[in-house]
């Protein structure tokens, strides 16, 4: 990798970490995202128990999710998305 590339990816993690300090100091936002309703469970989890959940639900190894870059996680979670809403072998006849 690039030297600008490692300075650019190093501050992009410095920036994750003071992003989750100031974080942590903010209380939930709560309420429907995007017109999708939360449970109350997840509307009062932490980051890091929300990271956990994630782990736990797809069989991760542990703060394997939680330290990844935010844009991985979306990716992840998009990927796991995409692979949820196929249709199920039993739809397509197998």
């Amino acid at each position: 990798m690039k030297l600008r590339h490692r300075v650019i990816s190093k501050l992009i993690d410095i920036m994750g970490h003071v992003y989750v300090y100031l974080d942590s100091k903010m209380p939930p936002v709560t309420g429907p995202i995007l017109g999708l309703e939360i449970d109350d469970d997840f509307e009062s989890m932490t980051r890091r128990e929300l990271c956990n959940h994630i782990e736990n639900k797809f069989g991760l190894e542990k703060d394997s999710f939680w330290f990844l870059q935010s844009t991985q996680k979306i990716r992840y979670c998009c990927q796991k998305a995409r692979e949820l809403m196929q249709p199920s072998k039993m739809d397509r006849g197998y």
